[in-house]
């Protein structure tokens, strides 16, 4: 077990921090190895119970089978996200195989996704750099700036049926289909782009052989759906909260952005296991390179790491009325009481 900073108190440099958190931030092969295959195993495994159903009972019995089936499809989405940080296996080959194989399943290029999550760690909180891997956030101040289109495209962008109904159907079936907006010279992005795309028409094409193209279709998509929806439900809660912190340029600090920008998302335990320990997303912003099943044990051990934001799943469901960042108040507020 590690020891806290000299005198208790909280460590207050990145360097600090790293030397506190070292312990925790070298990956175990094994462990990663058998996360890996079980969870590749419940995945498949309700993926199959779903066609035993559908063949047996019917169609939506099986789709009954799709959250939990997409919930396991959120855990190697955990995974691949660890080996975009090269925290999942010590060799740099093994995270970046083992990544772009599972971003086939998660319908995520895996090179691009890893270039534009890292923009977002380097940049969270910053208002100056906003618009790398995050989602959009406007403050009052910008919003009352625009015109009656604009601020018409960004209420509803916000709203949650489009953030968390259609928008995560967008990002992952289309948007992470498209190599637009990248510069001509990102050949990594443009080729995990292209590349995940041609697997994915494999997959589709084997999926169709065996079972049919819309027997596969129809059972798979509403899987990648539950999935989407989860993992973009988890970014925003472990992000967009009332007392969330936002600097502008020659304020912002990457250790504060950690802490106070990112939450403890406190879900029960079966929920915590499945989501890959991400709720701890102030520890994993402080540290990427610790591995998702070290987390939990991180959090316990280090007290430093309790002064935290904690939300709870009842808390988090407030969490989705809030779109604007009040300068003068420091707070993220909903439109109406932002705009009183």
């Amino acid at each position: 077990m590690p020891e806290e900073s000299a005198g208790g108190s909280t460590p207050a440099s990145i360097e600090d921090w790293n030397r506190l958190l070292r312990p925790y931030s070298t990956p175990a092969t094994l462990a990663s190895l058998t996360q890996l295959t079980l969870t590749l195993a419940l995945m498949f495994g309700g993926f199959a119970g779903m066609l035993l159903l559908e063949a047996n009972v019917g169609y939506w019995a099986a789709i009954c089978l799709a959250p939990i089936t997409g919930l396991f499809l959120v855990r190697l989405f955990i995974i691949q996200h660890d080996c975009g940080h090269q925290s999942y296996f010590r060799q740099r080959w093994a995270c970046d195989l083992v990544g772009r194989c599972l971003g086939v399943l998660t319908m995520t290029p895996y090179l691009w996704w890893k270039r534009d999550h890292d923009w977002h760690h380097s940049a969270s909180g910053d208002l100056s750099r906003r618009g790398y891997g995050d989602i959009d956030t406007l403050t009052v101040r910008e919003y009352r700036a625009l015109g009656g289109w604009h601020r018409f495209r960004y209420r509803l962008y916000r709203h949650p049926l489009v953030l968390f109904g259609l928008g995560p159907l967008y990002q992952f079936l289309l948007r992470h289909r498209l190599p637009v907006g990248l510069r001509k010279d990102d050949r990594r992005s443009i080729v995990s782009i292209l590349g995940t795309n041609l697997a994915l028409a494999a997959m589709l094409a084997v999926g169709g052989l065996l079972l049919g193209f819309w027997r596969f279709s129809a059972l798979w998509l509403p899987v990648v759906a539950v999935a989407a929806t989860v993992g973009v439900w988890m970014f925003f809660v472990q992000h967009q909260f009332e007392k969330t912190y936002w600097a502008g340029r020659g304020e912002w600090s990457f250790v504060t952005a950690a802490l106070q920008g990112c939450s403890y998302y406190r879900l029960p335990r079966i929920l915590e296991w499945v989501t890959g320990s991400i709720g701890y997303h102030h520890i994993h912003h402080l540290a990427s390179r610790i591995p998702n099943y070290r987390l939990r044990a991180c959090f316990s051990e280090v007290v430093a790491l309790r002064a935290v934001t904690i939300i709870e799943f009842r808390q988090s469901l407030a969490c989705s009325r809030l779109a604007l960042w009040c300068e003068d108040r420091q707070r993220l507020l909903g439109f109406r009481e932002a705009l009183a």
